[in-house]
C-alpha cells in the first residue's frame, strides 16, 4: 500500500468513526435537547398563549388536526406547563369548540388571564347562523388547568359589532391585558385591530371599540408592558412584498396610546403561511412564544393546518425596543445570547 493510499484510508476511517458518534436524525428528533424547538412533538400545536401563574408558566394552544389537504381542523384547546422552560406538563385538552353551544366550529387562538382569583379564557370561533362570522367567547375555571366553562352562555364580540370590517373573520385572535389599575382590556381582530375595554365581571364591553390597525397588521395581536412602556406585538403582512406573515410591533406610553410602529420583530415561521405572537417574562427572563409548520409526526408533515409551538428568548434594547429575534431550532436549550 503506498503513501496516498494509507493516507486515505486512514481519513476514511476517521470519518466513519465520526458519523458512528453522532445521533442519526431518528435519534435527535426522538430525544430533544429540552428547550429546543418543536417544545411539542406529538402533537400539531398552535397560536401559543403564556400566562405565567406563581412559579409555573402556562402555555394555551389550539390543537391541529388538519389531516391531507385539509386547511384547519381545530375542535380543542390545550394547555401545557412548566416550572424551567424545559421540560413541560402536558394538562391535556382544557375545553373544546363545542362547550360554547351557541358556536359551531373553529378552536381558533386562544388566551387566558388571572383575575380576582379566577381564570378567564378568551377565545375566536365560529358562531352559528344566528349571528355569521367570527366571534369572541369567554370562559372561566377556578384553575389555570379548568375545568373551563362557557362564562357569559352567548358571544362576548360579534361581526355585527364591528361593522366597518370587509370580511367575516375580522373578529379573532383575543388578546387580554389588566393595567396597572386593574382595568383589562381586549384586543383582537384580522387585516383591522381593535381594543376595548373590559368591565370588571370580564364578560362585557365597558364603552366603545375602537380601531388602532397598525401598520401591515393581519391578526394575531398580542398586548404586554415593560416598564412604563405598553407594547403591541402581531402578525404583520406587507401584501405587496411577501407571502408568508411575519412578526412586528408597536409601542405607546399608555394603553389608549398613541401606537408608534417599531418594526419587524421576527421573519416568517418555517415551512408556515401564518405566525401568532405570545410573550411574558417568567423568572426574571422574557420569552417569545411563535408556531412554525416544520414539525412532522408520523406520515403527516406541517402545513397551514399543522402547526408546532415554538419559543425563543426575548430581549429589549435600552430604549425599551425589542431586540429581533432570529427563530432557531435549539430554542432556549441555549443560554440568551448578551
Amino acid at each position: 500500500m503506498n503513501n496516498r493510499t494509507s493516507q486515505a484510508t486512514r481519513f476514511m476511517s476517521m470519518l466513519l468513526l465520526v458519523a458512528a458518534m453522532l445521533p442519526t436524525a431518528s435519534n435527535a428528533q426522538s430525544n430533544p435537547a429540552p428547550g429546543s424547538n418543536p417544545l411539542f412533538r406529538d402533537k400539531f400545536t398552535a397560536d401559543p398563549a403564556p400566562l405565567v401563574v406563581g412559579d409555573r408558566l402556562y402555555l394555551y394552544v389550539g390543537h391541529d388536526e388538519a389531516q391531507r389537504d385539509e386547511m384547519f381542523n381545530m375542535r380543542e384547546w390545550l394547555v401545557y406547563s412548566t416550572g424551567d422552560m424545559k421540560t413541560w406538563t402536558d394538562h391535556g385538552p382544557i375545553m373544546k369548540v363545542a362547550d360554547f353551544k351557541w358556536a359551531k366550529a373553529d378552536a381558533w387562538a386562544a388566551q387566558a388571564i388571572e383575575k380576582s382569583g379566577r381564570f378567564w379564557f378568551y377565545a375566536a370561533v365560529e358562531h352559528d347562523d344566528t349571528h355569521p362570522g367570527k366571534a369572541i367567547a369567554v370562559a372561566v375555571a377556578d384553575t389555570p388547568t379548568g375545568p373551563f366553562v362557557d362564562a357569559k352562555g352567548s358571544a362576548l364580540i360579534t361581526n355585527e359589532m364591528t361593522p366597518k370590517g370587509t370580511h367575516s373573520w375580522e373578529d379573532i385572535d383575543p388578546t387580554v391585558f389588566t393595567d396597572d389599575d386593574g382595568t383589562t382590556w381586549i384586543a383582537w381582530g384580522n387585516r383591522q385591530c381593535y381594543i376595548a375595554r373590559l368591565k370588571p365581571n370580564m364578560i362585557e364591553i365597558d364603552g366603545p371599540i375602537t380601531e388602532i390597525t397598525p401598520p401591515h397588521f393581519e391578526e394575531g395581536p398580542w398586548l404586554h408592558k415593560r416598564g412604563a412602556t405598553y407594547y403591541l406585538t402581531y402578525a404583520s403582512l406587507d401584501r405587496a412584498k411577501h407571502r408568508d406573515e411575519k412578526v412586528s410591533y408597536a409601542t405607546a406610553p399608555s394603553i389608549r396610546g398613541p401606537w408608534t410602529y417599531r418594526g419587524e420583530l421576527t421573519g416568517s415561521g418555517k415551512y408556515s403561511f401564518t405566525i401568532h405572537p405570545g410573550i411574558a417574562q417568567f423568572k426574571g427572563n422574557w420569552y417569545l412564544f411563535l408556531h412554525n409548520a416544520a414539525l412532522a409526526i408520523g406520515d403527516q408533515n406541517g402545513a397551514i393546518g399543522r402547526r408546532a409551538v415554538t419559543v425563543e428568548h426575548l430581549q429589549y434594547n435600552a430604549d425599551g425596543t425589542m431586540k429581533p429575534v432570529v427563530q432557531t431550532q435549539a430554542g432556549v436549550s441555549v443560554p440568551a445570547a448578551r
